[in-house]
């Protein structure tokens, strides 16, 4: 009887040994499954995967740039750049009217469908649309310049040289559609997100080495090359790739169809970029070019959480449209489950840490600039609410919900700006960071709201723990 103990132990250990190992072998077949993408579950996650890489190398680039250049400029200078660069974010945001967006829906829903003459005509109308007109803004905004001159003299050379940036910004935009329209994550996303920051980079370490006065107008130039290299670069990979996917032949034009989608797409871009922006924008309405450097560089940082939404969201969406080109609503509450969870807790991973390391990553940019800590300690609870729900824009715009959510993010936008020009005066910083946490929460709850009731599918992370 003494023995039995011994016995029992020793036969425990094969048995726990062999469950560890197949749990071993589980992952390996499910990696290798994915990188294989054997699935639609699986390609989708390898897409997702993919894009997270790309997005996190990006903010690698993006923050030893933004780094280098606060160090090499100083505040003031760095804060004079990062006015007349958001200002590219937004018009150049704008100038797809809204195609680049609709472009993933209607190519994921005509491969499926079989309409290759229309994928042909809105391919090359969404790029026509997204050159000219953001020729067009260029143009407009050069003139209006050198006309009113509305900003002082410090501000204007970097704001002419910005705008060259916008023509290629807006074509890169709308190529990221496409790309995404055929999965093509590499494509979609390796130029602006990869290739763009790199040469700026380069551009300034070039810059630096020739001796050339490490200024706004400085970066501004260094952006034009990094915009125009970059979007034309992705323009022949784009032209390569769809030759080899569509045949050619006739294009036929559907435009007041791709209008009326597109249109509640282009608030809803426009209201993501008050979201994002705003609070830039009117803090340097306020307050001094040192400020708005520090509000951006607080705000950029603790903003590399959502990078995980939108690397799911630029993943998940063409699967979206093509289940519900077919019906397949049970597929897709499944595929939203998953989603859901592929959002959350990879952002909630990345607000610790970045929490954790926020003084530090700070003081790279300069001693003055740990002062933006408190603002990452109140952006992160609207990120990670937005997160807690999903990608639920990509969701509603993929189905047909575009109106919805135009209306839900032209709501937030709205308060966001308001909140801003209310909050800004009398607190400064941390009246930005609050305004614009309380928008992002209010645009996660009327997002869950919208889902639920028009689809009926749950999105909030806590009613999905533990389900698939």
């Amino acid at each position: 009887m003494a023995d039995r103990p011994v016995t029992q132990d020793m036969s425990a250990s094969p048995s726990s040994g062999a469950s560890a190992l197949a749990v071993l072998n589980g992952l390996v077949a499910k990696a290798i499954a994915i990188l294989r993408a054997e699935g639609e579950r699986e390609r989708t996650q390898r897409d997702v995967v993919t894009a997270f890489a790309v997005r996190c190398t990006s903010a690698a680039l993006l923050y030893l740039s933004q780094i280098v250049l606060a160090r090499w400029m100083g505040s003031y200078e760095y804060g004079i750049y990062v006015f007349v660069w958001t200002w590219v974010l937004v018009l150049g945001g704008l100038c797809d009217l809204g195609l680049a967006m609709s472009s993933i829906r209607f190519i994921s829903h005509y491969r499926e469908t079989g309409e290759p003459a229309l994928l042909r005509g809105l391919i090359r109308s969404a790029r026509g649309v997204a050159l000219g007109v953001g020729t067009l803004v260029a143009a407009a905004g050069i003139a209006s310049l050198w006309l009113f001159e509305p900003l002082g003299t410090t501000y204007m050379l970097p704001a002419y040289l910005a705008l060259v940036c916008i023509p290629l910004y807006a074509l890169t935009g709308v190529q990221d559609g496409v790309s995404k329209g055929f999965a093509w994550m590499g494509v979609a996303l390796v130029p602006p997100y990869i290739l763009r920051p790199a040469l700026l980079l380069a551009g300034m370490i070039a810059a630096h080495l020739a001796g050339l006065p490490m200024e706004a107008k400085t970066a501004a130039a260094a952006a034009i090359v990094a915009t125009w290299s970059a979007g034309l670069l992705q323009a022949i990979l784009v032209n390569r790739r769809i030759r080899k996917v569509v045949p050619a032949g006739p294009r036929d034009y559907a435009f007041a169809t791709w209008i009326a989608a597109a249109l509640p797409l282009l608030l809803i871009s426009a209201s993501e970029l008050a979201l994002q922006s705003a609070d830039v924008l009117i803090v340097s309405r306020y307050l001094t070019p040192t400020d708005v450097a520090i509000y951006f560089a607080a705000a950029k940082t603790i903003s590399l959480i959502m990078f995980v939404h939108y690397a799911v969201g630029s993943a998940v969406a063409n699967r979206f449209a093509a289940l519900g080109a077919r019906g397949d609503k049970e597929s897709l509450r499944a595929f939203v489950r998953d989603a859901v969870h592929w959002t959350f807790w990879p952002s909630l991973a990345a607000a610790v840490a970045l929490l954790a390391l926020g003084l530090p990553l700070l003081w790279l940019f300069g001693p003055k600039f740990v002062s933006g800590y408190p603002v990452m300690l109140i952006l992160v609870v609207g990120y990670l609410f937005r997160s807690s729900m999903g990608p639920a824009e990509f969701l509603l715009n993929m189905l047909g919900q575009q109106r919805v959510c135009a209306a839900v993010l032209v709501s937030t936008a709205t308060l966001n700006v308001v909140l801003n020009f209310a909050l800004v005066p009398a607190f400064g910083l941390l009246g930005a960071a609050t305004a614009t946490s309380a928008s992002l929460v209010t645009a996660a709850l009327l997002n869950y709201l919208a889902v639920n009731r028009r689809m009926e599918i749950d999105i909030a992370v806590w009613r999905n723990v533990g389900r698939r």
